[in-house]
C-alpha cells in the first residue's frame, strides 16, 4: 500500500508544486512507488492534495524532467526509474594489476592530450557543458568590472588578491560553516595553483603526502612533480577516506601533509559525513599534520544544504581549504583561492615568488558576479540540472550496461565511477570508444600503480539528450565484452 503524501499547508503555487514533486520523488527513492507503477491522474492528485490542476501538472512535469516518471499517451503517468534498480556500489579494495602496457604519464597523455577538435563527445571531462554556463551574464560582469576600475584592470592587483572577490568568498563561506574575513583569503590562478602553493608551504622534496585512492590523476601527478612521495589511503565509495587506515599510517609513516577531497570526490563522488570530517580534522590535529582540503566540488550538492567543510572544524589553523569557480562558473577565467590558516604568510610569499599577482580582469569580474547575486542564482540552476543529468545517465547505464556492473551513487559533483567485469580492460574500452568519437576516462589513470584496470569514469556534465543516450548505449555494448 502506498504511503500517503502528507498534506501541504502552503498555497503558494511557486513552492507547492516543488513540495509535491519532492514528496513523490522521496516515495520513488524509497521504492514505495515502484518502476512501472501508475500514478494518480493530474485531476486525482489535485483533489487528493487540495491543489490546483496547474500545480499538480507542474509537479509531474518536474518529475518528468528528472527522468523519474513518464507520460504514456491516453494512459497517464508511470514511474520510470527506481534508483534501487541501479547497481551496487563499486568496491573499495582493488588488486594491483600484474602488468601495465603503458606508463601512467603515457596513459594520461593519450586520454587528455589527443582531443579531436570537432565531433568528440567528451564524457571524460569533469565539468559542466557550456550550455549550462551563464556566458552572457559573465560578459556583463567583465565589462562592468572593467568600467568601474580606476585603471580598467590593466595594473597588478595586490598580492593577496582582489579585495571585493575576497570579501564575497568570505561571505559565501557562511554556507559551509565558515567564519572568516577577507584577510583570511588568498586568490590564485585556479584551484590547482592553490593546491601547489599549499603543498610547497608545508613540504620539502622527499616528504610523504597522503592522498585518497582512487584519486584524480592531476593530484598525484602534481604531488610527484614536486618531488614528494605518495601514500595512498583506501577510500570507501560512501564513507570516504578510511580513517582507521589513516590513523595507523600516521603512526607508521612520517606524513607531512594530507590532500583529500572530502566533498564529492573525483572519481568516487562520495561526501564524507560531518561527523567523519570532524573526526579526521581532530585526528590530524593530534599529530599536527596539515590537511589540504580540495573543495572544488563542494558547491555542487544535490541535497537541500551545502555540506560543511573540514575547514569549518579547524581550530588550529591546520586545514588549508582550496577552491575555484572553474567547475561551477568559468573554467577559462582561472579564478581560485585558498584559505590557508596559519600558513597564510608562506602562501603569500610563494605567490609573490612564482606569479606575483593573479589576473586582475577575471578576479574583478568574478567579484562583481558574486556581488550582483548572479552566482547564487546560477548555482541553484546548475545544481538542478546536474542532479537531473546524474539520474538520467544512471538510468541509461542501468538499461544498456551489463547487469553485473557496479555504479557509484554520487550526491553531488559531475562523475560516475563504474566497475566492470574483472575480465574487462578499461583502456581497451577507451580505445574502442574513441573509434565512435566517444572519450571516457579509464580507471588506470586514477592510481599511481594503474590498479583500477576494470573501472571507467564517465562525466554527466553534458546535458542528456538523444546523442548522449546513443553514446551510453554504445559504451554499454563495449562493456559487455
Amino acid at each position: 500500500m502506498r504511503e500517503p503524501i502528507a498534506p501541504t499547508t502552503s498555497r503558494d503555487d511557486d513552492f507547492l508544486y516543488m513540495q509535491i514533486a519532492d514528496r513523490l520523488s522521496s516515495q520513488i527513492q524509497k521504492q514505495i512507488l515502484k518502476t512501472g507503477e501508475r500514478l494518480p491522474s493530474v485531476r486525482s492528485l489535485s483533489q487528493e492534495q487540495g491543489i490546483s490542476l496547474s500545480t499538480a501538472y507542474k509537479a509531474y512535469v518536474q518529475l518528468e524532467i528528472k527522468g523519474l516518471i513518464e507520460a504514456r499517451p491516453k494512459s497517464g503517468y508511470y514511474v520510470r526509474y527506481t534508483p534501487a534498480k541501479s547497481f551496487s556500489q563499486p568496491g573499495m579494495n582493488v588488486e594491483v594489476a600484474d602488468s601495465k602496457k603503458l606508463s601512467l604519464d603515457e596513459l594520461v597523455a593519450t586520454v587528455y592530450r589527443t582531443f579531436s577538435p570537432d565531433g568528440l563527445i567528451k564524457l571524460s571531462m569533469a565539468g559542466p557543458g557550456l550550455s549550462l554556463l551563464p556566458q552572457a551574464k559573465l560578459n556583463k560582469s567583465m565589462m562592468e568590472a572593467i568600467r568601474l576600475s580606476n585603471n580598467s584592470c590593466v595594473s597588478y592587483d595586490e598580492p593577496q588578491g582582489n579585495f571585493n572577490l575576497r570579501k564575497h568568498i568570505a561571505r559565501h563561506a557562511f554556507n559551509w560553516g565558515g567564519n572568516i574575513s577577507p584577510d583570511d583569503v588568498v586568490t590564485t590562478q585556479g584551484c590547482m595553483e592553490a593546491l601547489v602553493l599549499c603543498l610547497r608551504a608545508v613540504t620539502n622534496p622527499g616528504d610523504t603526502v597522503a592522498i585518497e585512492s582512487p584519486a584524480y590523476f592531476g593530484i598525484f601527478t602534481t604531488v610527484q612533480s614536486l618531488g614528494l612521495n605518495i601514500l595512498e589511503i583506501p577510500t570507501d565509495p560512501v564513507d570516504g577516506v578510511d580513517l582507521d587506515f589513516l590513523s595507523v599510517s600516521l603512526t607508521r609513516n612520517h606524513i607531512k601533509a594530507c590532500l583529500f577531497v572530502p566533498s564529492f570526490s573525483n572519481p568516487l563522488g562520495y561526501c564524507m559525513s560531518n561527523e567523519r570530517k570532524k573526526a579526521m580534522v581532530e585526528l590530524l590535529a593530534a599529530y599536527q599534520v596539515p590537511l589540504i582540503e580540495d573543495d572544488i566540488y563542494g558547491e555542487m550538492y544535490f541535497g537541500k544544504t551545502r555540506p560543511r567543510t573540514c575547514k569549518s572544524y579547524d581550530r588550529e589553523g591546520l586545514v588549508m581549504l582550496c577552491s575555484s569557480v572553474s567547475k561551477t562558473l568559468a573554467p577559462g577565467y582561472r579564478v581560485g583561492w585558498c584559505i590557508p590558516g596559519r600558513f597564510k604568510a608562506q602562501i603569500i610569499n610563494l605567490k609573490l615568488m612564482y606569479t606575483l599577482s593573479s589576473a586582475s580582469p577575471t578576479q574583478a569580474a568574478i567579484g562583481h558576479f558574486f556581488e550582483t547575486g548572479r552566482y547564487d542564482l546560477h548555482m541553484r540552476n546548475l545544481r538542478k540540472a546536474l542532479h537531473t543529468q546524474c539520474m538520467r545517465y544512471t538510468q541509461a547505464i542501468a538499461e544498456y550496461f551489463p547487469k553485473n556492473v557496479k555504479v557509484s551513487r554520487p550526491q553531488g559533483g559531475f562523475v560516475l565511477w563504474i566497475e566492470l567485469d574483472k575480465s574487462i580492460d578499461a583502456f581497451d574500452i577507451y580505445k574502442k570508444a574513441m573509434t565512435y568519437n566517444i572519450s571516457i576516462s579509464p580507471g588506470q589513470i586514477y592510481s599511481t600503480d594503474s590498479r583500477f584496470t576494470n573501472f571507467i569514469r564517465i562525466s554527466f556534465g553534458i546535458p542528456f539528450d538523444d546523442e548522449i543516450d546513443k553514446c551510453l548505449k554504445i559504451l554499454g555494448g563495449l562493456a559487455g565484452g
